[in-house]
Parts: structure tokens; C-alpha cells; sequence
């Protein structure tokens, strides 16, 4: 059987590079795009030019490509133009667990978009992971700047690797089209002044951490757990295992 070509949006990042080495390993002829890819799969999703190229002969997009700063759905509209174009019969699409619960703005995007798929006409699977680790240890560098580290009062993350969740994305990519599909979360559900602990202990600091509570619905849904999937943790490195291999690399 010929290999299946698959094309990976956002295919130099966190998650994307991940997704690529995992596609390759299966035996999938993989594109990837993003803006800083080789020609011609240079593409910038929110101006769309070159997506008719890049997607010729494509069977399979996997769309890893994502930006807090905005642009999602704007980027999102151009490549399922172009993918129902060009034939694609499957666009798996990486969520965020809570983008239906939790009113901030990128995750409305992320919610935004994932209706866009659903009502595409083209065959999709969408799975929603909780926050990776390597965003909890971005935010705990910044707080932990400070001599005392303030952490959000009362905020619990679930934290998974991306490598797991790349695993389950390249899995569900050589597979048929299944619409919504199981959340993946961490292993722990872990306070954040916990998270902050492990981080400095990592690097043999020692440093009070003090819990702020914040105000607002957005802080209020976080806190309320919007965020996380207990019941779907199906991960298995924890976030002080990721610090021992991040301190290693």
C-alpha cells in the first residue's frame, strides 16, 4: 500500500515537531508546514497563500498550528478552504481541554475553530489534551523571577507531555475520521504552589510561595477546574519527571 501523505500545520513546534518524527516512524509521507519551513511549505495559515501547493495530494492535515496572540480562526478558515479544494478526507485537529468551559479568549478561538471543523464538511477527528509541561515550567520561570514566587490562589493544573499527546494525534491521523474524540490529561492534578515547589526543588533553590487569589470569570473557571480531565488521566510522565529529563537536555 502507498504510503499515506499527511500534512502537519505548525509542524516546527512544541508539538508539531513531535507529531512529524511520530508520522515519519509510522510510514507516512509527511509535509510540513509552517512559516518557517522549507519551500514550498512556507506558508502563513492567516494569509493562506500557497495552501493550494502544499496541499495537493494531501490525504491527511493534522493542525497543530495555534497562537494565543490571535489569528486562529482566520488561519483555520483559509486551510479548510483550501483542504475541501484540494480533497483532503481527514483534518485532525489538537484542542485544548475546557475551551467550551473557560471564557478566555484564546480558548473561545480554539472552541471557535473547532465548530468551524465540524461544520466543514470534511472528515475530522478533534482531541482536546490539558496544558503541556513545557508551558507550566514558561509560567514558573517567570513567577519564580521574584524573590518570593506568587502563584494563583487556589489553581490546580494537569499538566502532560507532549510526546504522549503526539503519540495519540499520529495514531488517530492513520486512522479514520472519528469526530470528537477522548480527552488526554496528565497523570497528577497538582496546585500550582505545588507545581512551583517541584520546579524550585529541581533547581536546588529555596524560595517562599505565596498564594494571590485573583478576581474575574475567567479566574473563577480556571479555579473551578474547567481546565483539567481527571478522568482522562491517561498520561504518564509527571511533571517532576519532565524537570529531571528538561534538566538532562
Amino acid at each position: 500500500m502507498a504510503a499515506r501523505t499527511t500534512l502537519v500545520t505548525g509542524g516546527t513546534g512544541t508539538l508539531g515537531r513531535l507529531v512529524v518524527d511520530r508520522l515519519r516512524a509510522d510510514g507516512h509521507d509527511v509535509r510540513v508546514l509552517s512559516r518557517h519551513a522549507a519551500p514550498p511549505y512556507a506558508v502563513d495559515l492567516r494569509e493562506g497563500t500557497g495552501l493550494d501547493e502544499a496541499l495537493a495530494g494531501v490525504d491527511t492535515v493534522v493542525h497543530c498550528a495555534s497562537s494565543p496572540r490571535g489569528g486562529d480562526e482566520e488561519a483555520a478558515r483559509h486551510l479548510l478552504d483550501a483542504s475541501r479544494r484540494a480533497g483532503v478526507r481527514h483534518l485532525v485537529y489538537i484542542s485544548i481541554v475546557g475551551v467550551d468551559r473557560v471564557p478566555y479568549s484564546y480558548y473561545r478561538s480554539k472552541f471557535a475553530v473547532e465548530k468551524m471543523i465540524e461544520e466543514s464538511g470534511i472528515g475530522f477527528s478533534v482531541l482536546r489534551a490539558t496544558q503541556f509541561h513545557e508551558l507550566v515550567l514558561q509560567v514558573l520561570r517567570a513567577l519564580a523571577k521574584l524573590p518570593v514566587v506568587f502563584v494563583p490562589a487556589g489553581l490546580s493544573d494537569q499538566p502532560v507531555d507532549a510526546s504522549e499527546v503526539a503519540a495519540r494525534l499520529a495514531g488517530i491521523a492513520g486512522g479514520e475520521p472519528a469526530g470528537r474524540v477522548p480527552d488526554v490529561g496528565g497523570p497528577e492534578v497538582l496546585g500550582f504552589a505545588e507545581l512551583a515547589r517541584a520546579y524550585l526543588r529541581a533547581g536546588g533553590r529555596r524560595r517562599p510561595v505565596v498564594g494571590v487569589p485573583l478576581t474575574g470569570r475567567t479566574y473563577r473557571a480556571f479555579r473551578d477546574g474547567g481546565h483539567l480531565a481527571p478522568e482522562h488521566a491517561v498520561g504518564a510522565v509527571t511533571f517532576e519527571q519532565f524537570l529531571c529529563r528538561s534538566a538532562g537536555d
